[in-house]
């Protein structure tokens, strides 16, 4: 009976996945006999394929468990995947469609996530994960993002409990879409410290124990490897992130930055470069380093700092970290612990400073958690007027800054994008119905829109960005 639920699902899903591909056929048709594409051609089709893939991606998964149901070490001999000379259904999966058998494997394990299922009797029941099985079904997700979101769900199945396992599901299927699998990566990271916030703690311990560094030499070079816990790795990111900032803000400002003797570093060559002077300061170099904007900023929710529980985020780094390594951090020199929901300085100055303070930096870095159209850590963006302050009058107020890195700055102002703030606690502030307003993440701070030229989207709907894209409710 599953085995027919399962192919019926997927000739569901073979005919979306039909229509898919009579989509990009039409886009295709409208070419030219140049063979070249426009630009407004090349966003629909790579949309288009974007499409096909989940589509497909939906129909393989779906077939993926049925030749693992057909291949169950309970048929023996009789096992589908052993009859055309396979050990395992992953491998015959593999060898069949070219990927890696890790890949084949994931493609088995959401199928059978998402598949219907029988109980002892026959009677039906729904998947065990039916939020990502229908958005799967409707081409929200592809099968990458699916296998993260459910790997995440089985490892906290059994702590977290059945009620709280199907609201982490809801908030991790609404909240994926639109994302890319980066994007979908750090939501599952900050969902999965929600569900188990009590879990946080042992597998930083755990991590803490593997961390380390090794050094050798070989071809007249040394070669570092550092694998590097959270904690310990804040400062190093911070610092090095910071000297990079640095050093690309000297280029801009230089008057032979053009010259054929001029800084021609790549990033990975400055990295190294920070990281040598940070060590021949230490050994007494009297040098003062550059680092532009540097600080470690560790942000905690004031009832988990009281009650000791939960976790903490660290600027620039996905990964969360227990309350207790928060105070630890907070501790050491270089760090500025956040407390959200506690009392705060005054952060609006109208029109009587014109360049952002430290303290509304802070704040904007809490709202937008760095650059808040690309996701640039805070310490390579800078602080910018929504309403200019010359042309415009704007204030310097926290709801007419926003944090951008340099080439994000120069696209909103180059291609006519605007950008809007909306209050706590409200919609996006455009009179626009986009679904996006709704997507189950925390209200409690204002959120940064982005509205995109008629040319980019007829329609203009509004793009969450800074931390709000990876919010989850409270």
């Amino acid at each position: 009976m599953s085995v027919v639920v399962a192919v019926k699902s997927s000739m569901s899903n073979l005919t979306a996945l039909h229509e898919a591909m009579s989509r990009l056929d039409e886009v295709w048709a409208g070419v030219g006999d140049s063979g070249e594409l426009s630009r407004e051609q090349l966003i629909v089709v790579s949309a288009s394929i974007g499409v096909l893939r989940r589509r497909l991606d939906a129909v393989h998964v779906s077939v993926a468990a049925c030749i693992a149901r057909e291949s169950r070490p309970e048929l023996g001999a009789g096992s589908l995947a052993k009859q055309q000379g396979f050990r395992s259904p992953a491998t015959l999966i593999a060898v069949a469609t070219g990927v890696s058998t890790g890949e084949a494997s994931r493609l088995v394990r959401v199928g059978e996530a998402t598949a219907p299922r029988s109980d002892l009797l026959g009677a039906r029941l729904p998947a065990r994960y039916p939020l990502v099985s229908a958005a799967l079904d409707a081409g929200v997700l592809g099968a990458p993002a699916a296998a993260l979101i459910i790997a995440a769900l089985d490892r906290c199945r059994v702590v977290a409990g059945v009620e709280r396992i199907a609201e982490g599901e809801w908030l991790l299927v609404e909240s994926a879409d639109g994302l890319a699998l980066d994007g979908v990566r750090t939501l599952v990271v900050r969902v999965e410290a929600w569900l188990d916030p009590d879990g946080v703690e042992p597998r930083e311990e755990e991590r803490r124990g593997r961390r380390a560094l090794s050094l050798f030499e070989r071809d007249g070079m040394v070669h570092l490897n550092a694998v590097l816990d959270v904690e310990t790795a804040a400062p190093v990111v911070t610092a090095i992130r910071g000297v990079v900032t640095a050093v690309f803000a000297a280029r801009k400002g230089a008057p032979d930055a053009d010259a054929p003797d001029g800084d021609r570093r790549t990033v990975p060559m400055i990295q190294a470069d920070a990281l040598s002077v940070f060590c021949a300061h230490v050994l007494g170099c009297e040098r003062r380093v550059p680092v532009a904007g540097a600080r470690v900023i560790v942000r905690v929710g004031l009832d988990d700092l009281e009650a000791g529980t939960g976790s903490a985020t660290v600027d620039g780094v996905n990964q969360p970290v227990s309350v207790g390594a928060a105070r630890r951090m907070a501790a050491g020199g270089g760090v500025i612990p956040c407390v959200l929901g506690g009392d705060s300085e005054v952060l609006d100055w109208g029109r009587e400073k014109r360049l952002f303070t430290r303290a509304q930096r802070l704040a904007l870095v809490e709202r937008d958690g760095g650059c808040a159209m690309c996701g640039l850590p805070p310490e390579m963006t800078k602080a910018h007027h929504i309403r200019w302050w010359t042309r415009d009058r704007g204030p310097t107020d926290l709801s007419n800054g926003v944090l951008l890195c340099e080439t994000c700055h120069h696209r909103i102002h180059d291609n006519g994008w605007e950008i809007r703030i909306d209050a706590p606690g409200t919609g996006s502030g455009t009179g626009s119905g986009s679904g996006s307003g709704s997507r189950g993440r925390a209200r409690g701070r204002a959120r940064v829109w982005f509205i995109p030229p008629r040319y980019v989207d007829p329609q203009q709907t509004p793009r969450l960005g800074g931390r709000a894209r990876f919010d989850i409710a409270a």
